[in-house]
């Protein structure tokens, strides 16, 4: 069964603090270990000479052993609560899956 890599890309509103940014990768890591299947968090600020990211600021790569546990993780309470703190932060949000 393949795993499924999650990526998301976040461009913060802009009265967004650098204490905000780390709570928020924060919170998302704090899903390990809570959310099953959830294997892995990795996650940083763009750092490239290209300046292709059209405004997103940071991004994020979540590894889940399964296309289900993906699927379970998207409504578990854990990643709503996240939500909560995470959502409001932002300007705008790409999200994309792909198994590998």
């Amino acid at each position: 069964m393949p795993q499924v890599k999650h990526l998301g890309l976040f461009e913060f509103h802009a009265a967004t603090t650098p204490d905000q940014v780390e709570l928020c990768f924060q919170a998302l890591g704090g899903m390990v270990g809570k959310v099953p299947g959830l294997l892995e968090f990795l996650h940083g600020p763009y750092d490239s000479a290209e300046g292709l990211n059209d405004g997103f600021t940071h991004g994020f790569i979540m590894t889940f052993d399964s296309p289900a546990s993906r699927d379970a993780y998207l409504p578990h309470p854990v990643h709503e609560d996240v939500k909560e703190i995470v959502v409001p932060l932002l300007a705008r949000l790409v999200v994309f899956d792909f198994n590998v």
